[in-house]
């Protein structure tokens, strides 16, 4: 199978633009699709505040490189006219099953035949939408962390009918944008990174809500305990409160819920979405 190059992320919110922003930023052809010109330009402003991150983080980059990335990046609320020469579909959608079978139902109608799509879902397989994609030997899973310049793992989870070559192909790609790429042999809900991080904030939320102690103390003991650089909730805040509510609410845990209604009538509401925001459980 011939290089990635012609990428397109549908879905410009904060990891949507990150993707996107890391596969410009190391060369690739990036297009950015979202439903209207309102969210196309949360898109434009997430990539150059992106630019001042990447040139702090990344000293030994190209004079410009930084800059010319975000330049680069086309946007579109087509979604035929933004995958019509894409090697490579990265949808990055909100964590709900309809709308991600909605996008990808979408998609599957205007799409090259040659095009890869993967999923960036944190927490669903694949094969829960891979009829509606429609190409089951092109369709797996590529799941970026949140400060993916930092954070660069890509986690490449196929199905039992993905190709050898589709997967090799995006294995490659992840290599080509500064990823490192974590090769998951199977479908495991959380694939590896989440499979070990989701207990860990399915705890620290259980002890929130049901009071055993606040915020500051449970990331404070944390840390401490076991030299992390961030407590659970500080990852709250980097990964986003929607997602959390997504996640949550859609849980049949009952301090899993209780901890959704929280999050949103206490921050959602009120327009504390984490670190983006500016505010969630912590102020930045």
């Amino acid at each position: 199978m011939n290089t990635l190059n012609n990428v397109t992320v549908l879905g410009g919110g904060v990891l949507g633009a990150q993707i996107a922003y890391q596969a410009a930023f190391h060369g690739k052809n990036v297009t950015v699709y979202d439903i209207n010109d309102e969210a196309l330009e949360a898109a434009r402003e997430r990539f150059n505040k992106l630019v001042s991150v990447y040139v702090e983080a990344m000293p030994d980059a190209e004079e410009g490189q930084a800059a010319k990335a975000a330049e680069s990046i086309s946007l579109s609320s087509d979604l035929a006219e933004a995958v019509v020469d894409a090697d490579l579909v990265i949808e990055a959608v909100p964590e709900i099953l309809d709308l991600k079978k909605k996008v990808f139902s979408d998609l599957a109608k205007v799409a090259p035949e040659k095009t890869i799509f993967a999923t960036n879902s944190s927490t669903m397989v694949p094969s829960q939408y891979a009829a509606e994609a429609g190409r089951p030997d092109r369709f797996l899973a590529l799941h970026f962390a949140n400060n993916i310049w930092v954070q660069n793992v890509a986690e490449v989870m196929g199905t039992e009918r993905t190709s050898n070559e589709a997967y090799d192909a995006v294995v490659a790609y992840a290599e080509e944008t500064g990823m490192d790429p974590i090769l998951v042999k199977k479908e495991q809900p959380g694939y590896v990174l989440n499979s070990l991080l989701v207990p860990l904030l399915n705890a620290a939320s259980a002890l929130y809500v049901n009071g055993v102690a606040d915020v500051e103390t449970i990331d404070h003991t944390w840390r401490k305990g076991t030299g992390a650089q961030s407590g659970p909730f500080q990852m709250y805040d980097v990964i986003g409160l929607r997602t959390a509510y997504n996640v949550s609410s859609a849980s049949d845990n009952p301090s899993s819920i209780k901890f959704a209604e929280i999050l949103k009538t206490e921050f959602l509401d009120k327009g504390k979405f984490g670190v983006a925001s500016g505010e969630g459980f912590y102020k930045y």
